[in-house]
C-alpha cells in the first residue's frame, strides 16, 4: 500500500504584498494628515522586506495600520510579518523594516517534527526537507488528524499544507 503525504510550508504571495504596499501608499498620500509629510514605503522582493520611513512614530504607526489593513484584505498572512525595531534616521525621521517570513526556519521545522512524534499518531512520520516539512503516513485520515493538531498550535508563522498525495 502506498504512503500518503503532504508538505508543510509557509510564505507570502509577493505580488499581493507589492499590490498592498502600492494601495497603502496611494491611500496615505491622499490623506489630509499626510500633506507635505515625508512618507516612504518601499518593498524589496530580493530581501523580502518592507521599509517604512517617515517623520515621527505616530506617522509610522498610521502608515503601519494602513499597510496592515491592505495586507489583510489581500490575504497576506500577518503572522509572517515581523516588525523590526523603530530606528532614528537622518534629519529627525524614523525608519522601520518589516521582514516577510518566506520559509520555515530549522528550529520551527524541528519543533513541528517533534510535535508530530510526541502526538503518537499511528505510523505518521515527519521529515525536514530544506525549508519544508514532509509528513507521511499510511492513511489520509491519520494525515487529516495531524493537520488538525498542527493548525491548533501556534508556530509563529502561518502554516500552508500542500502537495497532498
Amino acid at each position: 500500500m502506498a504512503n500518503e503525504s503532504f508538505d508543510i510550508t509557509t510564505g507570502c504571495d509577493l505580488q499581493e504584498v507589492d499590490n498592498a504596499v502600492n494601495q497603502a501608499l496611494r491611500e496615505i498620500t491622499g490623506r489630509f494628515d499626510f500633506k507635505n509629510v515625508l512618507v516612504e514605503v518601499e518593498f524589496s522582493r530580493a530581501d523580502n522586506k518592507i521599509s517604512i520611513h517617515t517623520t515621527d512614530e505616530y506617522k509610522l504607526d498610521a502608515i503601519w495600520d494602513a499597510l496592515l489593513g491592505r495586507l489583510i484584505a489581500r490575504k497576506v498572512p500577518t503572522k509572517n510579518l515581523k516588525r523590526g525595531d523603530m530606528a532614528q534616521a537622518g534629519g529627525n525621521t524614523v525608519r522601520q523594516d518589516v521582514t516577510l517570513v518566506q520559509a520555515i526556519d530549522s528550529d520551527t521545522a524541528k519543533s513541528i517534527s517533534k510535535f508530530i512524534r510526541d502526538q503518537k499518531f499511528k505510523k505518521v512520520t515527519a521529515q525536514i526537507q530544506g525549508d519544508a516539512v514532509r509528513v507521511s503516513g499510511p492513511s489520509r485520515d491519520d494525515l487529516q488528524t495531524a493537520m488538525t493538531a498542527l493548525r491548533a498550535e501556534d508556530w509563529g508563522v502561518e502554516l500552508e499544507f500542500g502537495n497532498y498525495r
